[in-house]
């Protein structure tokens, strides 16, 4: 006789408690004037179809919105801002709240006027338009991005209380575009090529040394994002993405794609994204995102408001290596580990939504996360990344993080090790 199905039997236990905890609220509230009364928005007509030509949330929903740190950047141009990881579900990040990273503000290009260049080592350099460029087979591809000094400042201790803001440099979304080997073959690239180096058309010409398998492997040359075009603040109209690889990497307002045979060694590969080390030595080339996951509620900008009994813990995991086999969730800061339900799709270096269902007794607890990839890294702790890495960096922190819940819900940002 074959075995009952455990996942079939915890789903179905986990329900039925959930239920009875949702009829017991019922009851309780069955005379609630929420229900009972007539509202505003029973009685009259609400506004019509040509109100809003472009869709955009509820009033009700404002709170939810990129956010910056004022005193990490000198300047709004060359700065960031994080997405409310928070006050999201699922995996998809809206194109509205998808974080920014710019070095030199938000660059708007008319795309009739918009060229890509492949030159260098090739047969035959190439300028394409838009219209070029969507005359190629084109791909839909979902990939988290994330920036590699996501986390950087907690390489010291707990500093920024939120998960917006310390893991807010990432967000996913469905990227629309061209492979880029088809470029590359459209332009021929010689035998001695190595390497390619994107350049932007914003005023920082942003440029990359990218080593040229990636570059035939899985990037791709995009023009939309989530089924529209890309946003501005997100290279419209295009941009390379690069899977699984730091987010300096993605460079935005693509104009051109020189071909070579060694890194070109430029200003964003020497002056920064290098992971100082102790003792004065930095890693260079770390291109690949590590495991890494967080929990997004409860947390500090989402305290548990509905105090003690059922309570669900979300969260976010994600690799640069490829899928995420399992997260555990912690309730003690770590002596004690479960297994987490992950929910909804698997793809390939993209974010994974998990879940933890628990009764809650009102007695603190330090939450934390712990993501293992399907090539078997696992997320490390603090003190464990640190003695390797020391605390001199400020990029590539895949550190397990801990959310301090107190007695009456409200969370905030800890270190434990």
């Amino acid at each position: 006789m074959a075995s009952p199905d455990k996942t079939a039997l915890s789903r179905r236990a986990l329900l039925s408690g959930a239920a009875g905890s949702a009829a017991l609220a019922t009851v309780a509230r069955a005379d609630d004037p929420a229900i009972t009364g007539m509202q505003e928005w029973n009685q009259y007509l609400g506004d019509g179809v040509d109100a809003a030509p472009y869709g955009v949330p509820s009033e009700f929903e404002a709170d939810v919105v990129r956010r910056d740190v004022p005193w990490l950047t000198a300047d709004p141009v060359s700065s960031v801002n994080f997405t409310p990881l928070h006050k999201l579900e699922g995996i998809i990040t809206p194109n509205g709240l998808c974080f920014e990273r710019h070095h030199a503000g938000v660059a708007l290009i008319d795309p009739a006027e918009h060229r890509l260049m492949i030159n260098g080592l090739v047969d035959r350099p190439l300028v394409f338009t838009m219209e070029d460029i969507k005359r190629f087979p084109r791909e839909n591809k979902v990939y988290f991005l994330e920036c590699a000094a996501n986390t950087g400042m907690e390489w010291r201790g707990a500093q920024l209380n939120g998960c917006q803001f310390t893991h807010g440099m990432v967000h996913c979304v469905m990227y629309t575009g061209v492979p880029l080997r088809y470029l590359l073959e459209e332009a021929g690239v010689k035998t001695n090529a190595k390497w390619i180096m994107p350049e932007g058309a914003d005023a920082s010409a942003m440029t990359r040394s990218i080593p040229l398998e990636k570059a035939l492997d899985d990037c791709l040359v995009a023009f939309a994002m989530n089924g529209e075009a890309l946003r501005p603040e997100q290279g419209y109209p295009l941009r390379i993405v690069v899977p699984g690889w730091e987010g300096n990497m993605w460079v935005k307002w693509l104009r051109r794609i020189e071909v070579g045979d060694e890194p070109w060694h430029h200003r964003e590969e020497t002056s920064k994204y290098t992971d100082l080390l102790e003792g004065g030595k930095a890693r260079r080339f770390t291109w690949e995102m590590d495991v890494k996951s967080v929990i997004t509620s409860p947390s500090p900008q989402a305290p548990i408001t509905h105090g003690k009994g059922h309570t669900v813990i979300s969260g976010l995991a994600w690799s640069g290596r490829g899928t995420i086999d399992r997260v555990d969730v912690s309730l003690d800061g770590g002596r004690n580990w479960q297994t987490a339900r992950i929910d909804g799709p698997s793809h390939d270096k993209a974010l994974h939504r998990f879940y933890h269902e628990f009764d809650w007794d009102g007695s603190p607890l330090l939450l934390q996360s712990r993501a293992v990839d399907s090539e078997g890294w696992v997320q490390p702790t603090k003190d464990a990344l640190r003695a390797v890495r020391g605390t001199e960096s400020i990029y590539h922190n895949n550190s397990i993080q801990t959310w301090h819940v107190r007695d009456g819900g409200e969370v905030e940002n800890v270190e434990v090790g």
